[in-house]
């Protein structure tokens, strides 16, 4: 997912900024996705907000050619990126061209909302997700159990926008400005059986969910 999302950018070495503010910007993190991204030919910094901005976000965002966005809490990477005006950067940089992109609270935060544990064990609805992509989020869909039948009560009621968009573990989705257009997989996975992606939408009062397999695209 990540490697496509790097060919995208059609820079020989991509400068990519690693956003970890979901899991509290730890050091072993970074490190490792230093590393990582290093041995993919990458020019890599990071922002982080703790213990304080280490940039200005919309210099530091606005220069990069691809932004990864870390899990954790999105309740907390919301707060925290709004105090910081990280969220007016991110939809800068976003609108000038950078590829945005992540994994968990990395998904969930450009959507309207979607489903978290950010507020504990019991999972709860966040509703206040950046809405660059103007749909629900469900992330972690084959694995946890609250997950599925959540998201749809949450569409059923109201709580959230009547379009969802989810994925099972190790399915990222690709989105062309705000159209999802691909599944996309980090690990070889069968097409029929494997982990997908759905389409979740509120349709005549009742859950309609379609399931589309890595390398396949929406219609």
């Amino acid at each position: 997912m990540v490697l496509d999302g790097l060919a995208l950018t059609k820079k020989e070495r991509p400068r990519v900024c690693l956003v970890e503010t979901a899991s509290g910007d730890p050091s072993l993190y970074y490190a490792l996705l230093y590393e990582a991204f290093n041995a993919a030919g990458c020019d890599v910094t990071e922002l982080k907000l703790f213990p304080q901005p280490s940039a200005d976000p919309t210099e530091r965002l606005g220069g990069s050619d691809f932004v990864w966005v870390g899990g954790g809490s999105v309740a907390n990477l919301l707060v925290l990126w709004r105090l910081h005006g990280v969220d007016v950067a991110m939809r800068e940089a976003w609108q000038s061209g950078v590829i945005l992109g992540g994994v968990s609270a990395g998904s969930l935060c450009w959507h309207q909302g979607g489903t978290t544990d950010s507020f504990g064990p019991t999972l709860r609805p966040v509703t206040n997700g950046l809405g660059f992509l103007p749909y629900a989020n469900g992330v972690h869909y084959d694995a946890e159990a609250q997950r599925r039948p959540l998201l749809h009560q949450l569409l059923l009621d109201g709580t959230l926008s009547p379009l969802a968009y989810a994925t099972d573990d190790h399915v990222g989705l690709w989105y062309e400005g705000i159209e999802p257009t691909s599944v996309v997989s980090d690990m070889a996975v069968d097409e029929a059986t494997g982990p997908a992606a759905y389409r979740v939408e509120l349709r005549d009062g009742e859950i309609v969910e379609t399931r589309v397999g890595v390398g396949q695209r929406f219609r």
